[in-house]
């Protein structure tokens, strides 16, 4: 029995395609409409605001506070990949929400994507990559008061 659920165990293995690269599809994404949602749906509770590079801060900020950096992944199967990268951007603004109340602050300044450590900066979007399994957002920012 053990041989025969050998051999069978190394021929699936043997019938599935390998391939050289894992899958890494980079999006560029609309923020606003992910932030929208997440306050929508309550994940978000509006009380702190996000401001990609490049946008207007309404108001003077105050003070800002040292740079922070989140990297979050979401499982990728079963959903396309918008709907993932989606998932994880709500992840990092979670994130980046706890640590602006964490210091006072009601506000995040200055965002820009940061896969890799290489920044994409945009007033709009955002970057994701996406693979077969996972999709990931990595962001970087500083938390403001903002008056």
């Amino acid at each position: 029995m053990k041989k025969s659920l050998f051999a069978l165990s190394a021929s699936v293995a043997l019938a599935i395609p390998v391939t050289g690269e894992a899958r890494d599809t980079t999006h560029y994404l609309d923020f606003q409409s992910v932030l929208q949602a997440a306050t929508a749906d309550g994940q978000l509770d509006g009380t702190v605001k996000f401001y990609l590079k490049g946008q207007k801060v309404p108001g003077k900020v105050a003070r800002t506070f040292e740079e922070a950096v989140s990297n979050r992944k979401t499982n990728a199967f079963g959903k396309t990949d918008e709907e993932a990268c989606n998932w994880a951007l709500r992840s990092v603004l979670i994130a980046f929400q706890e640590n602006a109340k964490k210091n006072g602050a009601n506000a995040v300044v200055d965002l820009v994507s940061y896969y890799r450590k290489k920044e994409y900066a945009d007033p709009a979007k955002f970057e994701c990559h996406a693979g077969t399994a996972v999709a990931g957002v990595a962001m970087k920012g500083r938390a403001a008061i903002v008056k």
